[in-house]
C-alpha cells in the first residue's frame, strides 16, 4: 500500500468514525477465510460494515477526529494484533449481538472473534468482559419509544378514570330518576 492510498484510507475511515456514534475494534487474528466470510455475513444481515484495519491507520483515524471523546485509552489497550473495526450506524448493541452469536458457534477454546474495545456515543469500552453489557445497550429508537410510553401510561389512566367516573355518576342519575318515579 502506497503512502498516499494509506492517507486516502485515513481520509476515510476517518470520516465513517464521525459520521457514526458507534464502532467496535475486534480481533480476527485467528479466524480462516470461510469463518471470515461467514462473519461479514453476518455482519451484513444486520446492518453492520466490517473492515480490516491497521491498528496505526486506526489511530491516525481517530487522532484526525473533532470530539471531546479521548480516544487514548482505545489506542492503548484496543490497538494491539490484527484488527479489524465494526460500524453500526443505528444500534450501539447489534455488533455486541453479532459477535456473541458468532462466537457461540466457535469451538469453546476459541473466543474469536473477540471484542478488544468499543466506542458507544462517546463512551469507551476496552477489553472483552464489557461484550454481555454492550449487548444490552438500547438504541436512540428504543430509547425513545421506552420514554413515550412512559410519558402516555400517565395520560391513559387519566383518561381512564374519568371514563369511569362518568360511568358511575351516569348509573348515580339513572338510579335517582327511577327512585323519583
Amino acid at each position: 500500500m502506497t503512502k498516499d492510498q494509506k492517507i486516502q484510507l485515513v481520509e476515510e475511515l476517518s470520516q465513517k468514525l464521525a459520521a457514526t456514534d458507534y464502532f467496535y475494534v475486534v480481533n480476527g487474528a485467528t479466524l480462516t477465510v470461510d469463518e471470515v466470510n461467514k462473519f461479514r455475513k453476518a455482519c451484513f444481515a444486520k446492518g453492520i460494515e466490517y473492515q480490516v484495519v491497521k491498528n496505526t491507520l486506526i489511530a491516525k483515524a481517530l487522532d484526525k477526529l473533532e470530539s471531546d471523546t479521548d480516544y487514548a485509552e482505545l489506542k492503548s489497550g484496543a490497538l494491539k494484533g490484527m484488527s479489524g473495526i465494526m460500524f453500526s450506524p443505528e444500534s450501539g448493541s447489534e455488533p455486541a449481538k453479532v459477535l456473541k452469536a458468532f462466537q457461540k458457534d466457535m469451538p469453546k477454546d476459541r473466543k474469536i472473534p473477540a471484542l478488544k474495545g468499543a466506542c458507544i456515543d462517546g463512551g469507551i469500552y476496552v477489553g472483552e468482559e464489557h461484550l454481555e453489557a454492550l449487548t444490552a445497550v438500547k438504541s436512540k429508537a428504543e430509547l425513545i419509544g421506552d420514554v413515550l410510553g412512559l410519558l402516555q401510561s400517565p395520560a391513559k389512566s387519566v383518561v381512564s378514570a374519568l371514563q369511569s367516573s362518568g360511568q358511575t355518576i351516569s348509573g348515580l342519575l339513572k338510579t335517582l330518576e327511577e327512585k323519583g318515579e
